[in-house]
């Protein structure tokens, strides 16, 4: 069973999402606050698997919330839910932690989904948010973020490249290890040696490496 606490600044929409995640029988919804500030406390109340967020909200914003959840040992994860499409949003989500990012317009079968996916360990940007994500980084000048990537991916041995490669192209751990030939445990361990390498947060952040590295 996946525990979401419900994050946002107008009671209906939490209703809303309630009723839409408390549906599905893999997913319970622990509880729900209305602004950022008041995060860190309902985690410890609640001990939820993910956050639904909102990004704008009157004290302390999503992405700042998001940020400060690393501090803590074991945080759970972030999925930003947003009314508006910005890539400034996006990336600067993404950075702070995020494994996810969906408009509040996605329908309900799209956000039960990620939120599975996440839950999974799967999770991967809504294909929106990652071909905006994607033209950015490339059309992106600063040299010094794709030499810094270059050097980073450097670092990986040939299966950790392999396996890096195959998350860029959003590719479950179970479709990883059948292209790879490998048991998925092998292909999490190649996983999570290789994020440690590249400093990244999780599957997104390896994502936006390899690309700026020219793997994908």
């Amino acid at each position: 069973m996946t525990r979401v606490l419900l994050v946002d600044d107008d009671p209906l929409v939490c209703g809303a999402l309630e009723m839409m995640l408390s549906a599905t029988e893999d997913i319970d919804v622990v509880g729900s606050v209305h602004d950022g500030d008041q995060v860190i406390d309902a985690i410890h109340r609640h001990r939820p698997d993910i956050l639904l967020m909102d990004v704008r909200m009157a004290r302390q914003d999503g992405i700042t919330t998001t940020a400060a959840l690393t501090a803590l040992p074991s945080a759970p994860k972030v999925i930003m839910l947003t009314t508006w499409d910005s890539d400034d949003v996006m990336l600067r989500s993404v950075h702070a932690g995020a494994s996810e990012f969906l408009l509040k317009t996605a329908s309900p079968r799209d956000i039960i989904k990620h939120v599975q996916d996440v839950a999974s360990g799967e999770g991967a940007l809504s294909a929106r948010s990652a071909r905006q994500l994607v033209e950015h980084l490339q059309s992106d000048p600063a040299r010094d973020l794709r030499r810094a990537a270059e050097g980073l991916v450097a670092t990986l041995t040939d299966r950790e490249r392999d396996v890096v490669r195959c998350v860029a192209r959003e590719m479950t751990t179970a479709q990883i290890a059948a292209e790879l030939f490998l048991g998925e445990a092998t292909v999490k361990s190649h996983l999570s040696s290789a994020q440690l390498k590249l400093g990244a947060q999780n599957r997104v952040g390896i994502g936006i490496i390899a690309d700026r590295a020219g793997l994908v």
